[in-house]
Protein backbone atom coordinates (compact mmCIF):
# COMPACT_ATOMS: atom_id res chain seq x y z
CA UNK A 1 0.00 0.00 0.00
CA UNK A 2 1.35 3.45 -0.93
CA UNK A 3 2.09 6.10 1.67
CA UNK A 4 -0.94 8.37 2.05
CA UNK A 5 -1.20 11.71 3.86
CA UNK A 6 -2.72 11.78 7.36
CA UNK A 7 -4.58 8.49 6.94
CA UNK A 8 -5.37 5.95 9.64
CA UNK A 9 -7.18 2.61 9.53
CA UNK A 10 -9.55 1.00 12.02
CA UNK A 11 -10.33 -2.70 11.74
CA UNK A 12 -12.90 -4.39 13.99
CA UNK A 13 -13.57 -8.08 14.50
CA UNK A 14 -14.26 -11.11 16.62
CA UNK A 15 -13.13 -14.64 15.80
CA UNK A 16 -12.64 -13.87 12.11
CA UNK A 17 -9.76 -16.32 11.71
CA UNK A 18 -8.26 -16.40 8.22
CA UNK A 19 -10.59 -13.58 7.14
CA UNK A 20 -8.82 -11.28 9.60
CA UNK A 21 -5.42 -12.26 8.24
CA UNK A 22 -6.52 -11.32 4.73
CA UNK A 23 -8.05 -8.12 6.01
CA UNK A 24 -4.93 -6.97 7.84
CA UNK A 25 -2.67 -7.93 4.95
CA UNK A 26 -4.72 -5.67 2.66
CA UNK A 27 -4.25 -2.59 4.87
CA UNK A 28 -0.87 -3.07 6.55
CA UNK A 29 1.73 -0.42 5.78
CA UNK A 30 4.76 0.83 7.66
CA UNK A 31 3.62 4.41 7.19
CA UNK A 32 -0.12 4.08 7.87
CA UNK A 33 -1.34 3.78 11.49
CA UNK A 34 -3.53 0.73 12.04
CA UNK A 35 -5.74 -0.02 15.04
CA UNK A 36 -7.48 -3.36 15.47
CA UNK A 37 -10.41 -3.48 17.92
CA UNK A 38 -11.23 -6.93 19.26
CA UNK A 39 -14.51 -7.92 20.87
CA UNK A 40 -13.71 -11.03 22.87
CA UNK A 41 -12.05 -13.26 20.27
CA UNK A 42 -10.91 -16.71 21.37
CA UNK A 43 -9.21 -17.75 18.13
CA UNK A 44 -5.91 -15.93 18.49
CA UNK A 45 -7.04 -12.81 16.61
CA UNK A 46 -5.34 -10.47 19.07
CA UNK A 47 -1.94 -12.15 18.74
CA UNK A 48 -2.36 -12.29 14.96
CA UNK A 49 -3.14 -8.56 14.75
CA UNK A 50 -0.14 -7.63 16.88
CA UNK A 51 2.15 -9.86 14.82
CA UNK A 52 0.99 -8.02 11.70
CA UNK A 53 1.81 -4.59 13.10
CA UNK A 54 -1.57 -3.42 14.40
CA UNK A 55 -2.10 -1.55 17.64
CA UNK A 56 -4.75 -3.59 19.48
CA UNK A 57 -7.63 -2.31 21.59
CA UNK A 58 -9.71 -4.85 23.52
CA UNK A 59 -13.29 -3.95 24.38
CA UNK A 60 -14.63 -4.38 27.90
CA UNK A 61 -17.02 -7.30 27.50
CA UNK A 62 -19.01 -6.22 30.54
CA UNK A 63 -20.57 -3.63 28.24
CA UNK A 64 -22.75 -5.02 25.41
CA UNK A 65 -20.77 -5.32 22.19
CA UNK A 66 -21.82 -3.55 19.00
CA UNK A 67 -19.91 -2.83 15.82
CA UNK A 68 -20.64 0.86 16.37
CA UNK A 69 -19.00 0.81 19.79
CA UNK A 70 -15.96 -1.01 18.40
CA UNK A 71 -15.49 1.49 15.58
CA UNK A 72 -15.77 4.41 17.98
CA UNK A 73 -13.16 2.84 20.26
CA UNK A 74 -10.84 2.34 17.30
CA UNK A 75 -11.26 5.92 16.16
CA UNK A 76 -10.57 7.27 19.65
CA UNK A 77 -7.45 5.12 19.97
CA UNK A 78 -6.26 6.20 16.54
CA UNK A 79 -6.74 9.90 17.33
CA UNK A 80 -5.05 9.53 20.71
CA UNK A 81 -1.97 7.96 19.11
CA UNK A 82 -1.98 10.15 15.99
CA UNK A 83 -3.80 13.46 16.63
CA UNK A 84 -3.11 14.79 13.13
CA UNK A 85 -5.09 12.07 11.35
CA UNK A 86 -7.33 13.64 8.68
CA UNK A 87 -8.91 10.56 7.15
CA UNK A 88 -9.94 7.24 8.69
CA UNK A 89 -10.79 4.08 6.79
CA UNK A 90 -13.11 1.75 8.69
CA UNK A 91 -12.87 -1.93 7.73
CA UNK A 92 -14.72 -4.93 9.13
CA UNK A 93 -12.54 -7.93 9.91
CA UNK A 94 -14.36 -10.14 7.40
CA UNK A 95 -13.45 -7.77 4.56
CA UNK A 96 -10.32 -6.81 2.67
CA UNK A 97 -9.61 -3.65 0.74
CA UNK A 98 -8.69 -3.96 -2.91
CA UNK A 99 -5.48 -2.34 -4.23
CA UNK A 100 -5.93 1.26 -5.27
CA UNK A 101 -9.05 1.97 -3.22
CA UNK A 102 -7.41 4.10 -0.52
CA UNK A 103 -5.57 6.25 -3.04
CA UNK A 104 -8.76 6.89 -5.03
CA UNK A 105 -10.87 7.57 -1.93
CA UNK A 106 -8.40 9.95 -0.30
CA UNK A 107 -7.93 11.82 -3.56
CA UNK A 108 -11.71 12.21 -3.90
CA UNK A 109 -12.13 13.61 -0.38
CA UNK A 110 -9.23 16.00 -0.95
CA UNK A 111 -10.94 17.26 -4.11
CA UNK A 112 -14.40 17.46 -2.53
CA UNK A 113 -14.33 19.33 0.80
CA UNK A 114 -18.13 19.04 1.03
CA UNK A 115 -18.02 15.24 1.27
CA UNK A 116 -17.57 13.54 4.67
CA UNK A 117 -17.70 9.85 3.74
CA UNK A 118 -16.98 7.87 0.62
CA UNK A 119 -17.46 4.21 -0.25
CA UNK A 120 -17.08 2.06 -3.36
CA UNK A 121 -18.16 -1.27 -4.79
CA UNK A 122 -18.41 -3.97 -2.15
CA UNK A 123 -18.31 -7.53 -3.48
CA UNK A 124 -18.76 -10.95 -1.97
CA UNK A 125 -15.56 -13.00 -2.21
CA UNK A 126 -17.52 -16.24 -2.73
CA UNK A 127 -20.72 -14.96 -4.27
CA UNK A 128 -21.48 -18.19 -6.15
CA UNK A 129 -20.93 -20.62 -3.27
CA UNK A 130 -24.39 -20.11 -1.78
CA UNK A 131 -27.53 -18.22 -2.73
CA UNK A 132 -27.20 -16.25 0.51
CA UNK A 133 -23.75 -14.98 -0.44
CA UNK A 134 -25.14 -14.09 -3.85
CA UNK A 135 -27.93 -12.09 -2.24
CA UNK A 136 -25.34 -10.14 -0.25
CA UNK A 137 -23.38 -9.39 -3.40
CA UNK A 138 -26.52 -8.01 -5.07
CA UNK A 139 -27.33 -5.99 -1.96
CA UNK A 140 -23.90 -4.32 -2.00
CA UNK A 141 -24.35 -3.09 -5.59
CA UNK A 142 -25.70 0.37 -4.80
CA UNK A 143 -26.04 3.35 -7.19
CA UNK A 144 -22.97 5.46 -7.97
CA UNK A 145 -22.87 9.14 -7.00
CA UNK A 146 -24.26 11.10 -4.08
CA UNK A 147 -25.88 8.73 -1.61
CA UNK A 148 -27.86 8.81 1.59
CA UNK A 149 -25.61 6.32 3.35
CA UNK A 150 -22.53 4.14 3.21
CA UNK A 151 -21.78 0.78 4.81
CA UNK A 152 -19.37 -0.22 7.54
CA UNK A 153 -16.42 -0.13 5.17
CA UNK A 154 -15.92 3.52 4.27
CA UNK A 155 -13.33 6.28 4.26
CA UNK A 156 -14.40 9.22 6.41
CA UNK A 157 -13.18 12.70 7.14
CA UNK A 158 -12.00 12.50 10.74
CA UNK A 159 -13.10 16.06 11.51
CA UNK A 160 -16.67 15.42 10.35
CA UNK A 161 -16.88 12.04 12.10
CA UNK A 162 -15.75 13.56 15.41
CA UNK A 163 -17.99 16.62 15.06
CA UNK A 164 -21.20 14.55 14.95
CA UNK A 165 -20.10 12.25 17.79
CA UNK A 166 -19.28 9.15 15.74
CA UNK A 167 -21.53 6.10 15.67
CA UNK A 168 -24.34 5.60 18.17
CA UNK A 169 -22.87 2.76 20.28
CA UNK A 170 -26.27 1.39 21.33
CA UNK A 171 -27.39 0.50 17.80
CA UNK A 172 -27.13 -3.24 17.10
CA UNK A 173 -27.35 -2.68 13.33
CA UNK A 174 -27.89 0.12 10.85
CA UNK A 175 -25.37 2.34 12.63
CA UNK A 176 -23.78 3.51 9.38
CA UNK A 177 -26.97 4.93 7.77
CA UNK A 178 -27.88 6.55 11.10
CA UNK A 179 -24.46 8.24 11.25
CA UNK A 180 -24.93 9.41 7.67
CA UNK A 181 -28.27 10.97 8.60
CA UNK A 182 -26.49 13.13 11.17
CA UNK A 183 -23.64 13.95 8.78
CA UNK A 184 -26.09 15.09 6.12
CA UNK A 185 -28.05 17.11 8.68
CA UNK A 186 -24.77 18.85 9.54
CA UNK A 187 -24.34 19.85 5.90
CA UNK A 188 -22.00 17.10 4.68
CA UNK A 189 -22.47 14.83 1.68
CA UNK A 190 -22.00 11.07 1.29
CA UNK A 191 -20.63 9.64 -1.95
CA UNK A 192 -20.42 6.24 -3.61
CA UNK A 193 -17.56 6.05 -6.11
CA UNK A 194 -17.58 3.98 -9.25
CA UNK A 195 -14.56 2.06 -7.97
CA UNK A 196 -13.81 -1.32 -6.46
CA UNK A 197 -13.45 -1.01 -2.68
CA UNK A 198 -13.56 -4.29 -0.79
CA UNK A 199 -14.18 -8.02 -0.79
CA UNK A 200 -16.52 -9.29 1.89
CA UNK A 201 -16.85 -12.85 3.18
CA UNK A 202 -20.39 -13.28 4.49
CA UNK A 203 -19.83 -17.01 5.02
CA UNK A 204 -23.59 -17.64 4.94
CA UNK A 205 -24.24 -21.26 4.16
CA UNK A 206 -27.54 -21.89 5.99
CA UNK A 207 -31.07 -20.53 5.75
CA UNK A 208 -31.04 -19.81 9.47
CA UNK A 209 -28.16 -17.39 9.05
CA UNK A 210 -30.01 -15.50 6.33
CA UNK A 211 -33.16 -15.44 8.50
CA UNK A 212 -31.36 -13.99 11.56
CA UNK A 213 -29.68 -11.38 9.37
CA UNK A 214 -33.10 -10.34 8.05
CA UNK A 215 -34.51 -10.18 11.60
CA UNK A 216 -31.61 -7.88 12.48
CA UNK A 217 -32.43 -5.77 9.43
CA UNK A 218 -36.05 -5.39 10.54
CA UNK A 219 -34.91 -4.40 14.01
CA UNK A 220 -32.56 -1.81 12.50
CA UNK A 221 -35.38 -0.38 10.37
CA UNK A 222 -37.56 0.05 13.46
CA UNK A 223 -34.77 1.58 15.51
CA UNK A 224 -33.78 3.95 12.70
CA UNK A 225 -37.38 5.06 12.15
CA UNK A 226 -37.74 5.65 15.90
CA UNK A 227 -34.69 7.94 15.90
CA UNK A 228 -35.14 9.83 12.63
CA UNK A 229 -38.59 8.93 11.34
CA UNK A 230 -39.95 12.46 11.44
CA UNK A 231 -39.95 14.79 8.43
CA UNK A 232 -38.07 15.71 6.40
CA UNK A 233 -35.75 12.69 6.83
CA UNK A 234 -38.36 9.93 7.30
CA UNK A 235 -35.44 7.59 7.87
CA UNK A 236 -36.48 3.96 7.28
CA UNK A 237 -40.17 4.70 7.79
CA UNK A 238 -41.09 3.17 4.44
CA UNK A 239 -39.00 0.07 5.14
CA UNK A 240 -40.59 -0.35 8.57
CA UNK A 241 -44.12 0.01 7.25
CA UNK A 242 -43.39 -2.45 4.46
CA UNK A 243 -42.09 -5.05 6.94
CA UNK A 244 -45.07 -4.60 9.23
CA UNK A 245 -47.59 -4.70 6.38
CA UNK A 246 -46.26 -7.76 4.54
CA UNK A 247 -44.61 -9.59 7.43
CA UNK A 248 -47.13 -9.02 10.23
CA UNK A 249 -50.43 -7.37 9.29
CA UNK A 250 -51.29 -9.32 6.12
CA UNK A 251 -50.54 -12.82 7.51
CA UNK A 252 -52.29 -11.97 10.80
CA UNK A 253 -55.37 -10.68 8.97
CA UNK A 254 -55.43 -13.67 6.62
CA UNK A 255 -55.21 -16.13 9.51
CA UNK A 256 -57.90 -14.35 11.50
CA UNK A 257 -60.34 -14.05 8.60
CA UNK A 258 -59.76 -17.63 7.43
CA UNK A 259 -60.89 -18.91 10.83
CA UNK A 260 -64.28 -17.44 9.95
CA UNK A 261 -64.26 -18.29 6.25
CA UNK A 262 -61.49 -20.34 4.62
CA UNK A 263 -61.98 -18.47 1.36
CA UNK A 264 -60.00 -15.57 2.86
CA UNK A 265 -56.89 -17.67 2.32
CA UNK A 266 -56.92 -16.35 -1.24
CA UNK A 267 -55.15 -13.27 0.18
CA UNK A 268 -51.98 -15.35 0.29
CA UNK A 269 -51.81 -15.13 -3.51
CA UNK A 270 -50.59 -11.57 -2.99
CA UNK A 271 -47.17 -12.94 -2.06
CA UNK A 272 -46.40 -14.81 -5.30
CA UNK A 273 -47.92 -11.89 -7.23
CA UNK A 274 -45.46 -9.56 -5.52
CA UNK A 275 -42.56 -11.88 -6.37
CA UNK A 276 -43.57 -11.85 -10.05
CA UNK A 277 -43.97 -8.07 -10.08
CA UNK A 278 -40.54 -7.48 -8.54
CA UNK A 279 -38.80 -10.05 -10.73
CA UNK A 280 -40.23 -8.65 -13.95
CA UNK A 281 -39.24 -5.11 -12.98
CA UNK A 282 -35.66 -6.09 -12.11
CA UNK A 283 -32.69 -4.82 -14.12
CA UNK A 284 -30.27 -7.69 -13.61
CA UNK A 285 -30.11 -11.15 -15.15
CA UNK A 286 -33.30 -13.21 -15.04
CA UNK A 287 -31.70 -15.54 -12.47
CA UNK A 288 -30.72 -12.71 -10.17
CA UNK A 289 -34.04 -10.92 -10.61
CA UNK A 290 -36.06 -13.97 -9.56
CA UNK A 291 -33.69 -14.87 -6.74
CA UNK A 292 -33.73 -11.37 -5.30
CA UNK A 293 -37.50 -10.96 -5.74
CA UNK A 294 -38.27 -14.24 -3.96
CA UNK A 295 -36.06 -13.45 -0.98
CA UNK A 296 -37.17 -9.83 -0.84
CA UNK A 297 -40.75 -11.01 -0.32
CA UNK A 298 -39.78 -13.86 1.99
CA UNK A 299 -37.63 -11.43 3.96
CA UNK A 300 -40.64 -9.39 5.01
CA UNK A 301 -41.47 -12.11 7.58
CA UNK A 302 -38.19 -12.02 9.54
CA UNK A 303 -38.09 -8.24 9.12
CA UNK A 304 -41.56 -8.09 10.65
CA UNK A 305 -40.31 -10.17 13.57
CA UNK A 306 -37.44 -7.73 13.98
CA UNK A 307 -39.94 -4.88 14.12
CA UNK A 308 -41.93 -6.66 16.81
CA UNK A 309 -38.77 -7.41 18.76
CA UNK A 310 -37.83 -3.74 18.78
CA UNK A 311 -41.33 -2.72 19.87
CA UNK A 312 -41.20 -5.32 22.64
CA UNK A 313 -37.85 -4.06 23.84
CA UNK A 314 -39.20 -0.51 23.88
CA UNK A 315 -42.36 -1.40 25.78
CA UNK A 316 -40.55 -3.56 28.34
CA UNK A 317 -37.56 -1.20 28.57
CA UNK A 318 -35.16 -4.02 27.72
CA UNK A 319 -31.60 -3.48 26.55
CA UNK A 320 -31.00 -4.12 22.88
CA UNK A 321 -29.30 -7.50 22.42
CA UNK A 322 -26.97 -8.13 19.50
CA UNK A 323 -28.50 -10.31 16.74
CA UNK A 324 -25.66 -12.28 15.12
CA UNK A 325 -25.89 -14.49 12.06
CA UNK A 326 -22.37 -15.98 11.99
Amino acid sequence: MKELPALGIVVIGRNEGERLRRCLASVTSESTPLVYVDSGSTDGSIALARSMGADVAELDLAIPFTAARARNAGFQRLRALHPTIEFVQFVDGDCELVPGWLEAAVRFLQDRPDVAAVCGRHRERYSERTIYNRLCDLEWDTPVGEAKACGGDALMLAEAFAAVGGFRPDLIAGEEPELCVRLRQAGWKIWRLDAEMALHDAAMTRFGQWWRRAVRGGYAFAQGAHLHGGPPERHWVRESRRALAWGVALPAATLSLSLVDARWLFLLVLYPMQVVRLALSGRRSARDNWLQAFFWVLGRFPEGLGQLKFLGDRLLNRKHALIEYK
